[in-house]
Formats: structure tokens, C-alpha cells, sequence
């Protein structure tokens, strides 16, 4: 029996159970044929495949005579095939191709004569150096067109046959220079992400009224380009050089939602709030020094991450009804005033990690789910900074100088599920240890860390050292035999003594 599995397992791996698969691949009953390793496109593929696979391959030229039999082929898939060229009218006769990708190939040049069905075309990995008008021509029905990772240096109009192009990828080429207007009406998406493009001219889009999404990251830009289309959505241009952002050459933009400006060399940043239905703005790793007066009223997620901001106001967040997450940590914070987010009255995520603070900013918006305080210079957690937490269920206080945990702090948090603790100079006294049961007991998950203090027990971790927890157990035990011998000696007020088990662990000091 054990036999027959193996065989029926290597026929699946050989033919997929089709007597008519050709070798190394794998046929299905849906026209889908699946091979790997192959040094030639098989002949006996079936005429009737509608999806040819072929991966990790080692073929080098792919030959008109490869697919002339495959007339119902739909769509054609070769990755990492070592392919360098395509004999000219290869897919010419594919009247029924509808997607054509030969990804992660040697190729120098388009395909010539593709056919008039394609929709989808990728040639992402290649070596294309240079396009042409002529590779395109007749391609009315192309919808996504992606040449990622090319040696492209230009671009020029050479899209204008695509009359129905919605998508088009132009990530990690060498372009140096666009030319417009790129005339394609019903694009949504462009990317011309990792180039080295410094200026795009304002006639560059004045014919892409549909477009939505758009990205010039990692590119050379000094400033952001104008004239950009009314319908835009998200705009991403990290990794930049912008100096400046010019607000009002930007307020014509009723539909941007998403800003991205992170890596660039932002100073200052005045008149975002004319952006009026904003509601991401990341600005992390700039050279911002203060907040600016006012941000968009519809904010959601804000990220001023990684500048050298130093104070946090009142004025600050006023505005920002909408705010749900907040990331300050890697700035220079060491003044936070209090209430100073208390108007963002949903905000559930604030990140003040790696900053100046001495103590836990006051009155915090009781919507907060995760506060990160990681790095700081906290010494206390007092129970007046975190009692209106009700909803906290991630605090984050590592590498701190915390030294003690403040039982009636943290029995205000009903909701706290992951602690963080870790890196702090902890005073294991037995106190620490009824800190961290109380916790456990609540169903946090407590992440310690080692002891400083007293000297005999530097070194060890107060959340798991048995040694600790025999000697507190041996402190309670004793302190509970003194307890019930005074009760003993005075009778007469047994009767009205209640000792509740649960504020045991408050009510005395065991050590």
C-alpha cells in the first residue's frame, strides 16, 4: 500500500494524473498548465490550455513555433527563465491572450506585435533599456501595464495608444527626464517609485484627469509638482529632497486622503489645514523643530516621527476630533502639558517612545488602547496619570528608570493585556512580586526584566527567579503568623474585623 502512495505521488508531480502532460509540469482539468525547470517550451502542451506557468526555467529564446498550437491560450506566465529574446510575431496569432507576464527575464526590448486582446502586461526584471511607440501600438484593451526594474533612462509620450490603460508601474528604472502630456484619460495608478527624476513639468499631467494614485518616492525632487490632477487621492513622495511644501499650490486637491513626506528635509510645515479632507499625513524622518499651527481637521493617522520636536502644546491638537493614531517617538519631547490631547476624542494609538519625558504626560484621552513610553526618563507610574485609561490595552514603558510598580495605578487599567517592564532598574522587594501576581492574576501578560536592587539579587529576573518568590512566600507566611497571633490576643475584636483576600496584598507591607 505504502508503495502505491509513493507512485501516485510522483504521477501528481510528473503529470497531474493527465497522461497528455508533458514532463515536469503539472495539467489540471480547468486548461491550466503548471511546469518548472524546463530548458524548451514542451510541444504536447494540450491545444485546448487556456494558462501556461513556466518558472525557474532555462530558456533562453522563446520561438514563434513555441505557441503556435495554443490558440485558446488566455494567459502566459514565464519567471525566471534566463529568457533574453522573443522572435518577432511570437504572440501575434494569440487572439485570445489576455495577460502576458515574463517577469524576472533578460530582455532588451519589448515583445513586438502583441496582440490586441492583452489586458495585462508585466514585464517587471528585465534589462529594457529603451521603449518605443511601436510596442504598443493596437494595445486599446491594456488595462495594466507594469515595467518595474528595467534600465529605462526617459519617458516620453509613448502611451497614447492605450486608450484604456488603468495602471502603470515604472518603479526602480533610471529615469531621468519626463515629457508630457502623458496622454492616457482613464489612468488610476502610476508609480515611478526609486529614479532619479528632479523636476516633473506642470504638462506632465494635464491629461491624466482619472488618476487616483500616485507616487514619486525615492526620486530627486526638490519640490512637489504642480498642476497636479484634481482627482488625486494619495500622494507619496518620501524619500525625496523637498526643502519646502507649498500648501496653496496644492488646495485645488478636494480628494487627497493620503500625504506621505517622510524622508525629506522638511524644516517647517505651514498650511496643510487648506488640504481639507486629509486624513493620513506621515512627515517622519524630517528636520521639523516645532508643530505646526494648524493640521487638517480630519486627520486620522498623523506620523511626526524622527524629528526634533520638543514641546507638545495644548494649542497643538485642538482641532483633531478625528485623530486615531499619534506617532511622536524619536523627537526630543521633554515638555508634554497636560490635557494636551484631551480634545482628540478618539484617539486609540499614541507613540512617545524615545523622547525626553520625566513622568507620563497627564490627563491622556481615555480612548487610548496602546501608549509606547519605551526610552524615556520615567521614574514613577502614579495612579493620577493613568486612571482615565480605562480602555488601555498596551502599555509600553522599557528602558525607562522605573524602580517600583504603583499597585493602584495599575489596578485602574480593567482592560491591560501586554506590559512591558523590561529595562528599567527594578527593585525586587517582595511588594514587586505581589505587583506582578495582581497582574497575572487579571490576565496581563507582564514582561519584566532583572533586578538592581537589593545587591543579593542584581542579576535576576523579578517576572521568573523561584529564589524571590520562596523568600516573599517566606515573608507573607511569617507575617501572617504575627497577624493572627495579635488577632488572638484581642478577642473581643474579632467580630468586627473583615478581611477581604483581594486587598490583602494593599493592606499590608510584607517586607
Amino acid at each position: 500500500m505504502h508503495l502505491l502512495y509513493v507512485f501516485l505521488a510522483l504521477l501528481s508531480l510528473s503529470d497531474g494524473f493527465d497522461p497528455n502532460c508533458p514532463g515536469r509540469c503539472s495539467c489540471d482539468y480547468v486548461q491550466s498548465v503548471q511546469c518548472y525547470r524546463l530548458t524548451e517550451v514542451p510541444s504536447a502542451i494540450p491545444p485546448t490550455t487556456k494558462k501556461l506557468y513556466i518558472s525557474h526555467s532555462k530558456i533562453q529564446h522563446l520561438q514563434l513555433s513555441n505557441l503556435t498550437r495554443m490558440l485558446a491560450l488566455e494567459d502566459f506566465i514565464l519567471l525566471a527563465s534566463g529568457t533574453e529574446s522573443v522572435e518577432n510575431d511570437t504572440f501575434k496569432a494569440l487572439g485570445t491572450l489576455k495577460t502576458l507576464e515574463l517577469w524576472k527575464n533578460k530582455l532588451r526590448r519589448v515583445p513586438s506585435a502583441l496582440p490586441a486582446s492583452l489586458e495585462v502586461l508585466k514585464l517587471n526584471d528585465n534589462s529594457i533599456y529603451v521603449l518605443h511607440g511601436s510596442d504598443f501600438e493596437g494595445l486599446k484593451k491594456l488595462k495594466i501595464l507594469e515595467l518595474k526594474n528595467n534600465l529605462i533612462s526617459s519617458l516620453s509620450d509613448i502611451f497614447s495608444s492605450l486608450a484604456s490603460l488603468q495602471s502603470l508601474m515604472l518603479d526602480g528604472n533610471n529615469i531621468e527626464t519626463v515629457a508630457g502630456p502623458l496622454a492616457l484619460p482613464h489612468l488610476k495608478h502610476m508609480s515611478m517609485e526609486n529614479n532619479k527624476l528632479h523636476l516633473i513639468p506642470a504638462i506632465f499631467f494635464t491629461s491624466l484627469q482619472s488618476l487616483q494614485f500616485l507616487s514619486f518616492s525615492g526620486n530627486l525632487l526638490t519640490r512637489i509638482p504642480i498642476n497636479l490632477p484634481k482627482s488625486l487621492v494619495s500622494l507619496k513622495m518620501e524619500r525625496n529632497q523637498l526643502k519646502v511644501v507649498r500648501f496653496r499650490d496644492m488646495k485645488h486637491l478636494e480628494n487627497l486622503s493620503h500625504l506621505y513626506l517622510s524622508e525629506n528635509s522638511l524644516s517647517s510645515i505651514e498650511g496643510a489645514q487648506l488640504l481639507a479632507n486629509l486624513t493620513t499625513l506621515e512627515l517622519s524622518h524630517n528636520q521639523l523643530q516645532m508643530l505646526p499651527l494648524r493640521f487638517p481637521a480630519r486627520l486620522q493617522k498623523l506620523d511626526i516621527s524622527n524629528n526634533l520636536i520638543q514641546r507638545v502644546t495644548v494649542q497643538d491638537f485642538q482641532d483633531l476630533r478625528d485623530l486615531k493614531h499619534l506617532f511622536l517617538d524619536n523627537n526630543i519631547v521633554s515638555l508634554f502639558e497636560a490635557g494636551a490631547l484631551q480634545r482628540c476624542s478618539q484617539l486609540s494609538n499614541l507613540a512617545l517612545e524615545q523622547n525626553l519625558l520625566l513622568s507620563i504626560p497627564l490627563r491622556l484621552p481615555g480612548t487610548l488602547a496602546r501608549l509606547d513610553l519605551k526610552g524615556n526618563a520615567i521614574r514613577d507610574i502614579a495612579e493620577r496619570e493613568l486612571k482615565d485609561l480605562k480602555q488601555l490595552q498596551v502599555l509600553n514603558l522599557r528602558n525607562n528608570k522605573i524602580s517600583a510598580l504603583d499597585l493602584k495605578a495599575l489596578e485602574g487599567l480593567p482592560r491591560l493585556r501586554h506590559l512591558y517592564l523590561d529595562g528599567n532598574p527594578w527593585n525586587c522587594t517582595c511588594s514587586l512580586l505581589r505587583a506582578r501576581e495582581v497582574l497575572k492574576a487579571k490576565g496581563t501578560d507582564v514582561r519584566g526584566g532583572q533586578c538592581a536592587a537589593p545587591a543579593e539579587r542584581q542579576g535576576e529576573s523579578w517576572m521568573s527567579s523561584k529564589k524571590i518568590m520562596r523568600q516573599c512566600e517566606h515573608h507573607l507566611h511569617l507575617t501572617e503568623k504575627s497577624k493572627e497571633t495579635k488577632k488572638k490576643s484581642k478577642p473581643e475584636e474579632h467580630s468586627t474585623i473583615r478581611i477581604n483576600v483581594d486587598d490583602d496584598y494593599y493592606d499590608y507591607e510584607i517586607d
